[in-house]
């Protein structure tokens, strides 16, 4: 007890003094955050001046180097970095499992200060950085805070009753429907609707593409399948508060709110300091424009339940926000380097609608386009004669391959350019042989935009 006391006042202190940074990384699910914190902490332990030339501390040759320090909440498992490391240089090398559960990473990254008392002194100085994991599903239901169980009904039911979740959400909804109408409580019949209804959720995922699917428990449980908490589901028909089944619903509902959505805010968002928002565009991209405005729509929600705000000395002692954002397109790499400019612009115009109220508050935001652990080498060939830009990379079933992707929109493209497009993105295998520093693609411009002001 009293060894966990001291480490949260020392915390504490170190935040005040500012040598404390928590990092969230967040992004939906399949974005890529496994793979970039296995980058960035791979970037931080073995990468150089040459190998991060845009990471000022480490061009300046300032930076004395990074340290792997044990786990500081004892109930929070340590993300794994040397397993994720281990996969990457098997033989043959795999992606590492997405993530399945919070984690959590701490380094100590010792430095030369170049300004301030600290660099008059001329004393190395250690900055802790916390890097935390988890399910881009769970962050969705962070939405579901500032609405009542008939607000969240009304707004599913729109969205079910509506291209392109209409067709697979038929049947359910005609049953659920039935059985609200009815009003009644049976319990069998709750659950296996609940059920249904996760089920559905997947499919909308794997079917059609889409992104904001709640209760993102329902897509991965965790250590709650299979719990009361997780039996409910929206409301169909007409509105019917007065009803049992209705009241249990509802309560149900605030009980989620209440013991899995606001605790997991509570224990893990409400300290962050710096945010990267990792969104795969291309995977939307690729697969419709329903799914691509579903993407859109799915981040506007969730950033509006983050805390906002600069950090000054009492604020981060007592009320920490966020005061740096980085939304960062990943897998970058699947385009030739003439594409990846309008992938920057793209991505900035996808994420305005969630911009505003960011912006409001005065916080300083990032956009950049990245690959954290590269899996393909830009070249040029030969398609029907003419010269293209083109990728060299392995794919999943171990060819070597030569693609010619083609050229991505700069801009939210029209509804009838999905039918005509001429663009392919396949998923790359990891590269053979990799070694640390991992192969990366502006990683030490996301570590300067994130870390920057911190290392000085």
């Amino acid at each position: 007890m009293f060894k966990n006391l001291a480490r949260t006042a020392t915390d504490t202190l170190k935040r005040g003094l500012d040598q404390q940074v928590r990092l969230a990384v967040t992004g939906l699910s399949q974005a890529g955050k496994t793979a970039f914190i296995t980058s960035l902490t791979d970037q931080l332990l073995h990468g150089s001046p040459r190998h991060l030339p845009f990471f000022p501390v480490q061009a300046e040759g300032r930076f004395l180097g990074a340290r792997e320090m044990p786990q500081p909440h004892p109930l929070v498992p340590r993300f794994r970095y040397r397993d994720n490391l281990a996969t990457l240089q098997a033989e043959p090398p795999r992606w590492a499992p997405s993530t399945h559960g919070i984690s959590e990473l701490r380094l100590h990254l010792k430095y030369k200060p170049d300004s301030g008392l600290r660099s008059f002194l001329g004393e190395p100085v250690t900055l802790v950085l916390d890097i935390v994991d988890y399910p881009g599903e769970w962050l969705l239901d962070l939405a579901m805070l500032e609405q009542s169980y008939g607000q969240w009904s009304a707004q599913q039911q729109q969205l079910l009753s509506q291209k392109p979740r209409a067709d697979l959400a038929a049947s359910w909804c005609q049953d659920a429907r039935a059985y609200c109408e009815q009003g009644e409580q049976d319990e069998f019949k709750t659950e296996q609707l609940a059920e249904r209804y996760a089920a559905l959720l997947q499919d909308f995922r794997e079917s059609l593409g889409l992104y904001f699917l709640q209760p993102g428990r329902f897509l991965l449980p965790g250590e709650l399948k299979g719990a009361p908490v997780l039996g409910f589901f929206p409301w169909q028909g007409e509105a019917g508060s007065d009803s049992a089944l209705y009241r249990q619903l509802e309560k149900v509902f605030e009980q989620y709110k209440s013991e899995v959505v606001k605790r997991f805010y509570r224990d893990h968002f409400a300290s962050m300091d710096r945010q990267v928002v990792l969104i795969d565009t291309l995977a939307a991209l690729n697969h419709s424009r329903a799914a691509f405005l579903d993407l859109q729509l799915a981040l506007t929600e969730v950033l509006k339940s983050f805390q906002y705000g600069q950090s000054g000395l009492l604020s981060r002692l007592f009320s920490p926000r966020i005061d740096k954002v980085l939304f960062a397109a990943t897998q970058a790499d699947r385009l030739t380097p003439d594409q990846r400019p309008a992938l920057s612009s793209l991505l900035s115009e996808l994420i305005n609608p969630a911009l505003e109220p960011i912006r409001f508050a005065g916080i300083e935001v990032g956009v950049e386009t990245l690959a954290a652990i590269c899996a393909t080498q830009a070249g040029s060939g030969q398609l029907d004669g003419e010269t293209l830009p083109c990728l060299r990379g392995r794919l999943a079933d171990n060819r070597q391959v030569t693609l010619f992707p083609g050229d991505i929109p700069a801009s939210l493209p029209q509804s009838d350019f999905w039918e005509s497009q001429g663009f392919a993105f396949p998923s790359f295998a990891p590269p053979l042989g990799l070694t640390s520093p991992l192969p990366h693609l502006r990683m030490d411009k996301a570590l300067a935009f994130v870390l920057g002001d911190k290392l000085k």
